[in-house]
């Protein structure tokens, strides 16, 4: 494991100037694309989410957790982060382990589980077509984030799960990419927070081995050992 020292460009608690709210609204119309996308499945799913899917936990949380986008039947389908598929239940069964969450994981965003010290949220908040945003939407989609991360003043821990969640914060924290490459369990520092490197918890990444149950584990091992 590798941890980057390289100091910070801008104030990573620095709120953006637009837009300024951690969530775009129901209707954000920012991205074209996605609006399509959105009003197509408000259509046809009627009774789902179908909006831009907010973060779930404390704000006064110290570790967060930014995920790629909404899964179609999942997030998008339920309204809460990685609620509804499969990366749900291997993230969930994780901070359950290690203490950040408490409760039952059922799937569903009325099962009672409530999170500990730690906040989950999307690098992109709306759901894309074959969960692939295009860059100008993730651009677009990155001020929210960093609205996100100005409203935790204990925040000491940033999980990024995949290569986009990973360069949007890289953005935010103002490190440079070649001194903070993504590589799972690698960690940089980026003045008080520390940004740690996961591969993402897709079902396709479990089923290809290219992450296992153990090696997610161990990132969030180390979080919670350097937390404490």
């Amino acid at each position: 494991m590798t941890i980057s020292t390289t100091r910070r460009r801008t104030d990573a608690t620095s709120a953006p100037s637009t837009p300024s709210s951690t969530n775009p609204d129901r209707d954000c119309p920012l991205c074209p694309r996605l609006v399509e996308f959105r009003e197509a499945q408000r259509a046809r799913e009627p009774s789902w989410f179908n909006a831009p899917v907010p973060s779930f936990g404390d704000p006064d949380a110290r570790l967060l957790i930014v995920g790629l986008a909404p899964g179609l039947q999942g997030a998008n389908r339920t309204g809460r982060p990685f609620t509804g598929d499969y990366a749900g239940e291997l993230l969930y069964g994780t901070l359950l382990h290690y203490g950040f969450a408490k409760g039952r994981f059922e799937a569903r965003p009325d099962d009672g589980l409530t999170l500990v010290d730690c906040r989950i949220s999307n690098a992109v908040r709306c759901v894309p077509p074959q969960n692939k945003p295009l860059p100008a939407e993730i651009n677009q989609c990155r001020s929210f984030l960093g609205a996100t991360i100005a409203t935790m003043p204990r925040l000491r821990s940033i999980v990024a799960l995949g290569r986009i969640s990973h360069d949007t914060l890289l953005k935010l924290l103002g490190l440079r990419a070649v001194a903070a490459p993504f590589a799972h369990g690698a960690v940089h520092q980026a003045g008080r927070i520390r940004l740690y490197d996961s591969y993402h918890c897709s079902r396709y990444n479990t089923n290809t081995g290219v992450l296992t149950t153990e090696m997610f584990h161990a990132v969030f091992a180390r979080v919670k050992a350097e937390l404490d």
